[in-house]
């Protein structure tokens, strides 16, 4: 069988048949040789990615300003320069914008049989090779041709910047090696990524194992690529041709072909995650951040030490890691690199460029994104301008990518998806402004929408009923935090955000439902099976959006589903969630003025004297909340429920500037760490912080070692007893925090990770 291994390497180059123009001879060819294929004086201009990407007006450009610090410019007259912009552009145009003769449906056919099983296109095909979704944009036809004629031709010198991630160049992620390991074994494939002392090897199975030198012997590179040269018929050759030079992408869009059905032991791996492993944003569909390892303890936290650390090109992370098999995946704005967990060294990355922060709305223009989701060989991510994508968990490629606002909009998308069954759950960021908020989901395998629940009602809806004026049409309701699922009861549990407009309820009276809510969806079609709402007619902001914690433990001596959820509005609540009955309400902050208690149904009772008025009223909590979307847990050990609360006011106003901070120096803001008793709210125990409250977006790890992971105002990151909140370690980062922490095991040893700025911490034992 033909294996089309096309990306090993890039073929030598020919010299140009067609004479070259005299402005090229005359003023070129001295640094740039007789055949633009390059010298010492200057790089090749046949074939070169920089320069593909240059139009012809910027060539030009090029020409007559030269480049800072190398290329002189050349006053040249403008038919000279004309001629060698357009030369130099033809010979770097990409195969995309070339007409090639040949069958192009007869080229599907033959790649399908000869070709996909390596390679992927457009989410179909195998992983032991690059991804071609791209290959007309990314090469030339002439590149494409020598490659097939003879894989492993490759130009003597190339310039490492300048070479794609297809060719035989230095570092090159699909370099076949043999690795004799010390226990007498050996393993061939693919070297993702290496290093003096680790190895990320890819054996032709599909498995990446993560291996450092003690393991291994020797790591012998194989000289002659996997790839053999194309044997066809010329017709044939033509007609693989113009299939490949038309392949410029993966479109927006679910995929054709449903491809394989997700089995149902990868389901299994993400309801019930094995200990060790953290295959969704808060490790498991439960949201409970309570890890069951153990190997970390109070008796041994003192000598945690930073094993490997790793920078991502943003200075604010939010991201919580997710491992599988032996690798971490975290995320950044438009980013998602795959690491390996024990080390830190990148195996792969996936990035695309960053929005026109002005045409998408909310905390994604300004870079918030907080993590992906994992099923089978598939990695969902959230982009800033509210594209759902999958890639590939091995390679990175892109299978899918999908828009989810209809009809489109200035949206973004901030939350990291959330896998349930055979399907990928997402919501849309920006509820401080005019948008109708929803909860979608998608098959895992296509990108083709399954459900749709809109938060906001449209006219002649019973929840329309709620709201009296003109504010309903884009009334707010935004689902900017990933939601809770139950296997048992096959629930979604998401939370929702406020309305719109945020202080000014006057033309949106009523409860204005499901804003400020938690929302119990059939996970199979989304319809509504009972809603809770917190702060009913927000006026303050106080999104919903914070964790909705699923545990099954004793209530008043009886076993019951819980869900628990420390609001932004400073009421700790407990609910059935099986029916959403309203259990337990209580202040787990002092400073709460808007309201002067819940009744028996769990409503508050507003104080109207904290209304927003439009010269300012001050109310507490502030509109940050009480508490916001960072990580709380339920510890069924210590029966505490642990939260980072903040003990805070505002002046709020109906319009304009319609919150203010409200400085009173005998009550500076505070942010404090405080365990609560599931059964009556009341704070056992409390850590208060030493630093900017507006400095610590860190939430809570609980673990079965007894250990309760937190960042600490200050910039440190904390190990607490976690029955008395005594600090048991602390490491110094100098960073403000905005993610949680989790916890993993890599080859039996433990791990606690934690995004700290732009870098993603990782510690363990010594």
């Amino acid at each position: 069988m033909f294996i089309l291994f096309l990306f090993l390497a890039l073929a030598a180059r020919e010299s140009i048949a067609q004479p070259m123009p005299e402005p090229y001879r005359k003023y070129c060819a001295s640094c740039h040789g007789d055949s633009a294929t390059g010298t010492d004086r200057g790089p090749n201009l046949i074939d070169s990615r920089s320069l593909r990407r240059r139009s012809e007006a910027q060539i030009r450009t090029l020409i007559r300003e030269g480049t800072r610090g190398g290329m002189p410019g050349f006053p040249l007259a403008a038919p000279e320069v004309d001629l060698l912009a357009k030369t130099v552009h033809a010979w770097n145009a990409p195969a995309s914008a070339t007409e090639v003769a040949g069958d192009a449906a007869a080229g599907v056919r033959m790649f399908a049989a000869r070709c996909a099983g390596c390679h992927m296109v457009r989410g179909q095909g195998g992983s032991n090779g690059p991804d071609l979704s791209n290959i007309g944009n990314e090469m030339t036809v002439r590149e494409i041709e020598q490659t097939l004629e003879n894989p492993a031709s490759r130009q003597g010198k190339r310039n490492a910047a300048d070479c794609p991630p297809w060719a035989f160049c230095p570092d090159n992620p699909w370099a076949v090696v043999r690795v004799s390991l010390k226990a007498g074994n050996e393993l061939r494939g693919f070297a993702r990524s290496r290093g003096a002392h680790d190895l990320q090897l890819q054996t032709l199975d599909g498995i990446l194992h993560s291996l450092s030198e003690a393991e291994w012997a020797s790591v012998e590179e194989e000289k002659t690529p996997l790839m053999p040269a194309l044997q066809a018929t010329a017709s044939e050759r033509r007609d693989l041709m113009a299939y490949l030079t038309k392949l410029d992408g993966v479109p927006v869009g679910p995929v054709e072909s449903a491809g394989k059905p997700v089995d149902a032991a990868a389901i299994e791996r993400i309801q019930q995650p094995a200990v060790g492993e953290w295959p969704g944003y808060h490790g498991t569909p439960s949201a409970n951040r309570h890890s069951l390892l153990a190997q970390i303890t109070a008796a041994n936290a003192a000598r945690l030490q930073l094993a490997w650390s790793y920078a991502l090109p943003h200075q604010s992370l939010q991201t919580t890691p997710l491992v599988v098999d032996g690798v971490m995946y975290v995320t950044a704005p438009n980013q998602v690199s795959a690491l390996a967990a024990g080390t830190g060294r990148e195996i792969w990355c996936f990035t695309r460029t960053r929005s026109d922060a002005r045409k998408i709305s909310g905390d994604a223009a300004k870079g918030a994104q907080r993590g992906a989701a994992i099923l089978g060989d598939r990695v969902f991510f959230s982009t800033d301008d509210a594209h759902l994508i999958a890639l590939n968990r091995l390679t990175g490629a892109l299978m899918w990518q999908v828009f989810m606002p209809q009809p489109p909009g200035n949206s973004g998308t901030t939350a990291a998806p959330l896998v349930v069954g055979d399907l990928v759950i997402s919501g849309i960021a920006g509820g401080d402004s005019p948008l109708r908020g929803f909860v979608a989901a998608y098959k895992a395998t296509t990108g083709e929408q399954v459900w749709r629940f809109q938060t906001i009602p449209g006219p002649g809806e019973p929840a329309a009923a709620t709201w009296k004026g003109k504010a309903m049409a884009e009334g707010g309701g935004a689902t900017w935090l990933t939601g809770s699922y139950d296997p048992a009861l096959d629930t979604i549990y998401w939370p929702t955000g406020n309305p719109y407009p945020d202080t000014d309820g006057t033309e949106r009276e009523g409860d204005n439902l499901y804003t400020n809510c938690v929302v119990a969806l059939d996970a199979k079609t989304g319809k509504l099976k009972w809603h809770f709402q917190f702060t009913p007619h927000d006026l303050w902001d106080w999104d919903a959006t914070e964790p909705l914690v699923l545990v099954d433990t004793a209530w008043k001596g009886k076993p019951r589903k819980l869900l628990l959820q420390a609001n932004r509005n400073g009421y700790f609540y407990v609910l059935d969630r099986v029916t959403g009955e309203y259990l337990l309400g209580a202040p787990f902050v002092k400073r709460l003025t808007w309201s002067t208690g819940l009744t028996a149904q769990g409503r508050p009772l507003v104080n109207e004297a904290a209304k927003p008025s439009m010269g300012g009223t001050v109310v507490c909590p502030a509109v940050r909340g009480a508490t916001n979307w960072y990580a709380t847990a339920f510890n069924p050990a210590t029966r505490l429920f642990y939260v980072m609360a903040v003990e805070d006011c505002n002046l709020y106003r109906q319009a304009g500037s319609w919150f203010v901070p409200h400085n009173d120096p005998r009550q500076p803001p505070l942010k404090v760490l405080r365990a609560l008793d599931i059964e009556t709210g009341k704070i056992v125990w409390e850590v208060p912080q030493v630093g900017a409250p507006e400095a610590n977006y860190s939430g809570v790890l609980s673990t079965a070692g007894g250990l309760l992971f937190y960042g600490e105002s200050g910039g440190t990151f904390a190990a607490a007893d976690a029955k008395t909140g005594k600090t048991l370690w602390h490491f110094p980062t100098g960073q403000a925090w905005k993610a949680s922490p989790m916890t993993y095991t890599v080859k039996g040893k433990q791990h606690v990770a934690i995004a700290a700025g732009g870098t993603v911490l990782s510690f363990a034992v010594r």
